[in-house]
């Protein structure tokens, strides 16, 4: 089972009147995560590119050729999620791995996965597209794309549905 873990540091701001995670908040702390993950670093002004993650094959930059289109979110609140000083921990791995599309799946922790006393706040998955930068049809997922995010194809994520028992 091969998961990434990122840390994402909470904003005094991400909380609402409750003292608490606002819900739209968590979906931004899941976009930060997953940026990390699969999109690579811009080339700085030396001409040279950070280094990043081995599954960030993706050209953010202007002038791309393949963009994403989030074309389907889902998130599971298990318990709020109060403002803390250390960050969370987004533990991610893609769940469905198709011709052009991919399914992330999420969890938010608040220590890493290995540790015993973890919690979990939220299960979600996000549907991403690949999409050509001009037509917005989807294209297909290339092989060095499918060669980074294969060792990291598993179970999806386990969300409750409404009405489940």
């Amino acid at each position: 089972m091969a998961r990434l873990e990122v840390p994402v540091q909470l904003r005094w701001s991400d909380m609402d009147a409750y003292a608490h995670v606002n819900n739209v908040e968590m979906l931004r702390l899941l976009e930060e995560a997953r940026i990390e993950v699969f999109w690579q670093h811009p080339v700085g002004p030396d001409g040279v590119r950070p280094e990043t993650r081995s599954t960030a094959v993706l050209d953010a930059g202007p002038g791309t050729r393949v963009s994403t289109f989030i074309a389907h979110q889902e998130i599971q609140y298990v318990r709020p999620l109060g403002y803390r000083r250390s960050p969370v921990v987004v533990e991610l791995w893609i769940g469905h791995l198709g011709g052009a599309s991919l399914d992330v799946c999420y969890q938010v922790r608040d220590l890493p996965a290995a540790d015993p006393a973890s919690v979990v706040y939220a299960r979600a998955v996000t549907t991403i597209v690949l999409v050509d930068s001009t037509t917005g049809a989807p294209t297909r997922i290339g092989p060095d794309e499918r060669a980074a995010w294969q060792p990291y194809l598993e179970e999806p994520v386990a969300i409750r549905r409404r009405g489940a028992r």
